[in-house]
């Protein structure tokens, strides 16, 4: 999508944080934007921000809500004619031993962060194809999908799921005119370590106890203020769909941490005999284009 002018992008968890940043990225890019969120004072604050625009549509709503997704959906179709971009950014985030985990926990994070990125490409793709003008899917993943961390396992467990998600879909649906792009921030200034706030009832019982902050310490705070703003990361975002990018990163701080891993599973690979036959079928039946078509576009168009 390299003209993003006058098209439309839904933006699920845009009222604040990173969603907040790309939703202002892509509104000075020309788009018209959708910004879903669960929290209505969040929603009041940003559509105070964007005053009567006619570009911005902003909307309650809670995405592990298929209902209410798809009255969504058709609204921002009616206000805005078709939709050509989706981000998938919508996410909370609990921390802390795996054993002391609740299968509450364990359903909260997963029906948000994994579960509603799927709700949105079920219900949002069928009609982004059926256009044929062509489009993108940005899945917020984190650094931490790629390189996981002790101490949040359910977090990393959904962010690890929507980058393999990503990796197959960019193969399935590039042939159709629709770019898919995995986000995978490092440390930029959020409120998602504060998502206990709208953790619903139904999912009460957690294994951490009070344990999870509501509000950001003062020395949590003044960390936030030394990260990478939301702003900046959403212009990061707006670049990698604008080049197709199939990987958008935000921090070079990670490149060793990655080849380290790339090269773990490069070792623990077995040195057995090769069969020809069954490496025919297999690199046929295993093989992902989207890596070479990201080295190779990378190294035409490397970042600007």
């Amino acid at each position: 999508m390299e003209n993003l002018s006058g098209k439309t992008a839904i933006v699920t968890g845009g009222a604040s944080g990173i969603g907040l940043g790309i939703v202002r990225a892509l509104y000075r890019a020309g788009m018209n934007v959708a910004i879903a969120d669960i929290q209505a004072d969040a929603l009041e604050r940003t559509a105070e921000e964007f005053g009567s625009s006619a570009g911005i549509l902003t909307w309650q709503l809670d995405v592990t809500d298929r209902d209410a997704y798809m009255a969504f959906a058709d609204a921002v179709e009616q206000q805005f004619g078709n939709i050509h971009l989706l981000v998938n950014n919508a996410g909370v985030l609990v921390s802390g031993p795996a054993a002391q985990a609740s299968f509450s926990d364990w359903d909260w994070v997963i029906n948000v962060n994994l579960v509603g990125a799927i709700n949105g490409v079920v219900i949002v793709l069928p009609k982004i194809l059926a256009h044929g003008e062509g489009g993108h899917i940005v899945n917020t993943s984190s650094t931490s999908g790629i390189l996981p961390h002790p101490g949040a396992a359910i977090y990393v467990t959904t962010k690890s799921a929507l980058v393999g998600m990503s990796e197959s879909l960019r193969s399935e649906l590039e042939p159709r005119g629709v770019g898919v792009s995995v986000f995978c921030p490092g440390p930029v200034q959020s409120g998602i370590g504060m998502a206990v706030r709208n953790r619903p009832a139904t999912y009460a019982g957690s294994g951490y106890g009070s344990s999870q902050p509501g509000t950001l310490s003062d020395s949590a705070a003044a960390v936030q203020k030394m990260l990478m703003t939301a702003d900046e990361a959403g212009e990061i975002v707006r670049k990698g769909i604008e080049h197709n990018w199939l990987y958008i990163f935000t921090h070079s701080e990670y490149r060793e941490g990655l080849r380290e891993r790339a090269a773990a599973i490069d070792a623990a690979v077995p040195a057995f005999e090769e069969s020809p036959f069954l490496k025919s079928l297999l690199v046929s039946a295993g093989a992902n284009p989207a890596y070479a078509e990201e080295i190779q576009r990378r190294t035409v168009s490397p970042e600007e």
